[in-house]
């Protein structure tokens, strides 16, 4: 097992950076996922990890062992890619086996560290098959029973069940995340797909465009986004984003929209730095802080129309029009307004956002 440290990394392809001064603290023992849209630097970050990328400038530790110029074979590292890159000649034994073999293992501690694995991953009977007989499950964990027979002190994983079935994928999220916590091995994980992050990691590493925008654990930047551009990635569904004013009303500050004025709570005042009139802000509030009625409420509520309801099993989606902007809300399947019926929402200002509309800074 390792602690790995990335410091004031960079990487460029020729002029362009991939990777801006990217600093991530990984403990020993821990399950992390880097997260981001394609394009934003998190698979040049696992591949520099790995030694496959040179890096342009910056450290990566393992614990206190700097590995800049360590050759791949020599930091100890597994990695799991996204399409196997299994033998298609050799049994799953085989394939299982070929690191060991590379190592110059005997033949009863191969026997012996595959038996292991295999039965760990429930693939003990498929040993004897090669890779074209095994479905795309079985393939994955057969590339991951690869991994672990090596006993490597860090796992890396590259998007490992991206094109996997939805069913299997979920099958499979439960599977690597008991797999990490049975062996107590570091792992790395990259996703494009937040749900993945959300529900396998301990610490999320967020990134976009080659930049780090948040490191915090799946509840911190769910709950505590930096800003906008987190709160709008992360959750399903995303975030709704409204333009609003700030106003002072009385003894009250209020965020002010053409279809509603809704007073901040006085530790919310407070986080927008003494601006309690002028200028605007984003309101960012998640679906499942919504609630919505067809008769107007007696607390401050945002008027609205129903655009199109979206049956979602135990859930159902209703997307409300207001003037100038469409909010999506979570609530029962029950609801039962239809599209063209007027609605109310009411917010839940515990859970609710203010961004700076310049910078996307959150201020709460």
């Amino acid at each position: 097992m390792a602690k790995v440290s990335i410091r004031n990394v960079w990487k460029k392809y020729g002029e362009f950076p991939a990777v801006k001064d990217l600093n991530i603290e990984c403990p020993d023992g821990s399950f992390l996922s880097i997260l981001g849209p394609s394009g934003c630097g998190k698979s040049s970050t696992m591949r520099m990890i790995a030694g496959l990328e040179h890096i342009t400038a910056g450290d990566i530790y393992f614990d206190e062992q700097r590995i800049n110029d360590l050759a791949p074979k020599d930091r100890d590292v597994s990695m799991v890619f996204e399409n196997y890159a299994l033998y298609p000649h050799k049994t799953v034994f085989d394939n299982m086996a070929n690191p060991l073999k590379l190592r110059g293992q005997d033949s009863a501690r191969i026997k012996e560290r595959v038996g292991q694995a295999a039965n760990l991953l429930e693939i003990g009977e498929l040993l004897h098959r090669r890779p074209q007989e095994l479905s795309g499950g079985q393939k994955q964990r057969v590339a991951i029973g690869r991994a672990i027979v090596r006993e490597p002190k860090l796992f890396l994983f590259d998007e490992p069940i991206a094109h996997l079935d939805a069913k299997l994928r979920a099958h499979m999220r439960g599977e690597i995340k008991h797999l990490q916590r049975t062996l107590g091995t570091t792992m790395i994980y990259v996703t494009h797909d937040q749900l993945e992050a959300m529900s396998m990691a301990d610490t999320i590493a967020v990134m976009h465009e080659g930049e780090l925008q948040q490191l915090g654990s799946p509840r911190e930047v769910y709950n505590n986004p930096v800003n906008a551009w987190v709160a709008g990635f992360v959750g399903e569904p995303a975030m709704n984003f409204l333009t609003c004013d700030v106003r002072g009303d009385g003894g009250e500050v209020l965020l002010a929209h053409p279809n509603f004025g809704i007073a901040l709570k006085p530790e919310q005042v407070k986080c927008l730095n003494g601006r309690k009139g002028g200028g605007s802000v984003r309101m960012g509030v998640r679906p499942d802080a919504l609630n919505i009625a067809l008769e107007r409420p007696a607390e401050p509520a945002i008027a609205g129309e129903v655009f199109v309801n979206e049956l979602l099993g135990g859930d159902m989606i209703v997307e409300v029009q207001l003037s100038d902007a469409r909010v999506r809300v979570k609530t029962s399947p029950e609801f039962p307004g239809n599209p063209g019926d007027k609605c109310y929402l009411t917010v839940n200002r515990d859970k609710w956002h203010a961004f700076a509309t310049d910078t996307g800074k959150a201020y709460f």
